[in-house]
């Protein structure tokens, strides 16, 4: 079996792959343009090789199919500095409803499990923002504008 048929190497090579993105992107502030955009094209090459391999594994055959769909866009966080390499902020911010959940064993109701999402969207955007909790929701339920509404 030839080593790039082996099992799970499509996901290890994946992982060093975007481990490898992220030792650049941490790097980037200190590197001129050219430079930088000789690791993206390398990264782009890389990734090509990588998918075009042909698994034999369910996951694997998956994980190709995965991230052949995001191949445009996985490395978005190299050319724009304002997006972050992980959705570690999107998980944070619903970690609290998981705990609430956890403690609670589930809502009781379909309009309070909606309303508590809701309330923590409205929380956490203003958060982003700087604002208090009360502040958001303050501003949210405001007629002249909301955190809501188109800039």
């Amino acid at each position: 079996m030839p080593l790039m048929q082996e099992t799970g190497f499509l996901p290890r090579a994946m992982k060093r792959l975007l481990l490898r993105a992220f030792v650049i992107h941490r790097r980037r502030d200190r590197m001129d343009e050219a430079k930088l955009e000789r690791y993206r094209s390398n990264l782009r090459e890389r990734l090509t090789r990588i998918l075009s391999l042909a698994p034999h594994q369910p996951d694997g055959v998956r994980l190709r199919k995965r991230y052949g769909e995001l191949m445009d866009n996985l490395f978005l966080f190299l050319e724009d500095v304002t997006i972050p390499p992980t959705n570690n902020s999107s998980e944070q911010a619903i970690r609290m409803s998981v705990i609430f959940r956890r403690v609670t064993n589930c809502f009781r109701s379909e309009w309070g499990r909606d309303l508590f999402a809701a309330v923590r969207s409205v929380v956490n955007t203003g958060k982003r923002q700087g604002l208090t909790a009360y502040q958001a929701i303050q501003q949210a339920l405001s007629i002249h504008g909301s955190l809501f509404s188109p800039s």
